[in-house]
């Protein structure tokens, strides 16, 4: 006397044997308003917890838009379609917590880069000299001087004409 309490192939998800270091792709059901659709979350798993058991968890982390999101998935919910792996990496963790902090690092660099080239309206103004006060600056053209520079097709080409010249 089989019976069926879930819709969930147990055997398949047990066979797959989903470790940390894994890229993922999950295709999970949403509702929404009434209707069904299906949403693809790839990532790395970071964590799996419980095993194979009727309990067990992964928790699979992404960076999207350039934020990282981290979803944990019960294994055997009905609410997930399919589960595939997409790539396999050798890891000496259990727990990679600490891809967290590495790619919060990297984000801290492109910031702190990014600050170093940060330039406004504000700061050209004040090169040229502040507006008088009393003076309307909203209503004025904003005329900004830039000096041309040579890109660096031209510097490679003109750094190439030099060697030829020392050579000669």
């Amino acid at each position: 006397m089989n019976s069926v309490i879930t819709p969930v192939k147990n055997e398949e998800r047990t066979r797959l044997g989903i470790q940390s270091g894994d890229t993922v792709r999950v295709h999970q059901k949403v509702i929404e308003r009434g209707k069904t659709r299906i949403q693809v979350f790839e990532g790395l798993v970071i964590t799996v917890k419980h095993g194979a058991e009727a309990g067990g968890t992964f928790t699979v982390r992404a960076v999207l838009s350039g934020i990282g999101v981290e979803k944990t998935f019960p294994l055997y919910t009905p609410l997930i379609d399919k589960i595939e792996i997409v790539k396999r990496s050798k890891v000496r963790r259990a727990k990679l917590y600490f891809i967290r902090e590495k790619a919060a690092k990297a984000v801290r660099r492109q910031l702190r880069n990014a600050r170093m080239m940060n330039l406004s309206t504000t700061d050209l103004a004040a090169e040229e000299g502040a507006t008088p006060a009393g003076e309307d600056t909203e209503n004025m053209p904003l005329e900004a001087t830039v000096e041309e520079e040579t890109s660096p097709v031209e510097g490679m080409q003109e750094s190439e004409e030099k060697k030829e010249e020392v050579a000669a």
